[in-house]
């Protein structure tokens, strides 16, 4: 099977465009209901988002787990807001992404919570991590940028590659088919549509249990590891 190959100048841009936008202020564009975030509202933010996607099921992302002995991964950390809430939850959560700038702040907001490690990868994939196992991966707001489907594909191939058999990948993509993503655009990402989804977990391995939002902008797909 011919494995997708992401455009190198692509994966450039969107470094650059986030690096960018993570210097000019990273919270907004991370979180784009406010332009100003104090640090409460910020950490309460992802609070949130952990307690709506990710506590409420458990059932799902544990299987029987203590969530304390649990390695996650977070992938699109950006500036740290969801990955500070993930690490309160689980034994040790890995954050990655693409912008360095976006890194660093993580690196500095998270510099108390020694259960949370932020790298900088290269765009595509996991390499970044080597060959380390994880139990539960976990993206939002980060794919719906990604105007490549052969980037999106390269990370669920390697997600699939370190999760645990049984293990699930619970992401959001851009399922708005009115959306019409440009090669040049590192905001608005391809669309999924249903079809798209079940065919990617079909061609990579792993099995599409359950989907939510089809045709919406926060399409969510529960992915397991065969």
């Amino acid at each position: 099977m011919i494995e997708p190959v992401p455009s190198t100048a692509q994966v450039e841009r969107m470094k650059r465009d986030w690096d960018a936008r993570a210097s000019e202020n990273a919270r907004y564009w991370v979180a784009t209901g406010k332009e100003e975030w104090t640090d409460e509202e910020w950490w309460s933010s992802g609070r949130a988002t952990v307690r709506e996607q990710v506590l409420n099921d458990m059932t799902n992302i544990c299987q029987g787990m203590d969530p304390k002995r649990m390695k996650v991964l977070e992938i699109g950390c950006g500036a740290g807001r969801i990955t500070r809430a993930l690490a309160e939850v689980f034994g040790l959560v890995y954050g990655i992404d693409i912008s360095s700038e976006m890194v660093r702040q993580a690196r500095l907001a998270l510099r108390d919570v020694p259960n949370a490690f932020v790298f900088e990868n290269n765009g595509k994939d996991l390499s970044v991590l080597g060959d380390t196992p994880i139990d539960f991966a976990f993206s939002m707001i980060v794919f719906q940028h990604i105007p490549s489907r052969e980037v999106i594909e390269c990370y669920v191939r390697d997600v699939h590659r370190l999760l645990r058999p049984g293990g699930l990948f619970k992401f959001q993509v851009q399922g708005d088919p009115a959306i019409e993503s440009e090669p040049d655009d590192t905001w608005l990402g391809v669309p999924f549509s249903d079809a798209d989804a079940v065919a990617m977990a079909d061609k990579v391995g792993f099995e599409p249990r359950h989907r939510h939002g089809a045709g919406d902008q926060y399409f969510w797909l529960w992915y397991f590891k065969r």
